[in-house]
């Protein structure tokens, strides 16, 4: 399938320059148990989910009325050229990987789950990501003409994650069977924070990204609000069974207002 070669091509390149930020991190060793069971994940999407092994080591959500949701990208001649997951941060706008707007892309058609796709009317990468360093500044946004119909997730800017705090990872991405474009959440626990990436790791216990689930969210709780801390960017490895995961860390200053300079109304927490 040329979206899964398109999006394979990406991180593998990704995976060659992840976590060089160069600030300042803390980091905790072995990682504790998550707090949130895989089997409850989707239920920080707002939907129910199945006991089955996804993402990689997840559960496969709902797509009922899902805030994450499955973008096609299409270069000029309409082809596909790559496929990536994304959140809804205001009714009209959709937060997703810088990596996933490659400078061939012509065009997006947004999957809600069901019904038709929907053509997005205009995207944009954060103007200092580079393709050459593509673990920095790697967050995007997609904008629709008239309103997606799904609940919106707050962005937190309110406090840094925390290591050894338990995440909620989602997309569209691949699991073990290497099937694609199924809904899928997982859990995870934040083992590493900079200023402008964050990292989880791993294990039997923890769950993982894959190809296609770049631009998901990573969602911490706040409140008992869970709310978009990250956005997959990398893995450390193709394999996507081991190894690390990275994330743009959406609080950092440069990442949130690129965000909320083109969607002002996006909540916040």
């Amino acid at each position: 399938m040329k979206a899964e070669i398109a999006v394979t091509i990406v991180l593998t390149a990704l995976a060659a320059g992840c976590g060089g930020s160069g600030t300042s991190s803390s980091t905790t060793s072995p990682s504790p148990a998550p707090t949130t069971p895989v089997s409850s994940a989707c239920d920080a999407l707002g939907q129910t989910g199945s006991a089955r092994i996804q993402i990689v080591n997840g559960a496969g959500c709902s797509v009922t009325n899902t805030p994450v949701v499955l973008l096609n990208m299409k270069d000029a001649d309409g082809q596909q050229a790559g496929s990536c997951s994304g959140t809804v941060i205001a009714p009209r706008a959709i937060l997703t990987a810088a990596h996933c707007l490659a400078s061939t892309t012509a065009s997006i058609k947004v999957f809600l789950g069901t019904g038709p796709e929907i053509v997005a009317q205009s995207f944009a990468r954060h103007p200092n990501y580079r393709e050459s360093d593509n673990t920095t500044l790697d967050v995007g946004v997609v904008l629709l003409a008239d309103d997606v119909g799904r609940p919106a997730v707050s962005l937190l800017l309110s406090r840094d994650a925390r290591v050894g705090e338990t995440a909620v990872i989602a997309g569209w991405g691949k699991d073990q069977t290497q099937t694609l474009a199924t809904l899928r959440a997982g859990v995870a626990t934040i083992t590493v924070v900079s200023t402008l990436t964050l990292q989880t790791q791993f294990t039997t216990d923890f769950s993982s990204t894959c190809q296609g689930d770049s631009g998901g969210p990573l969602l911490l709780s706040e409140g008992g609000v869970w709310a978009i801390a990250g956005v997959i960017s990398a893995n450390s490895t193709l394999a996507c069974s081991f190894g690390a995961n990275f994330y743009a860390n959406v609080r950092d200053p440069d990442i949130s207002s690129f965000i909320l300079a083109r969607v002002p109304n996006a909540t916040r927490r």
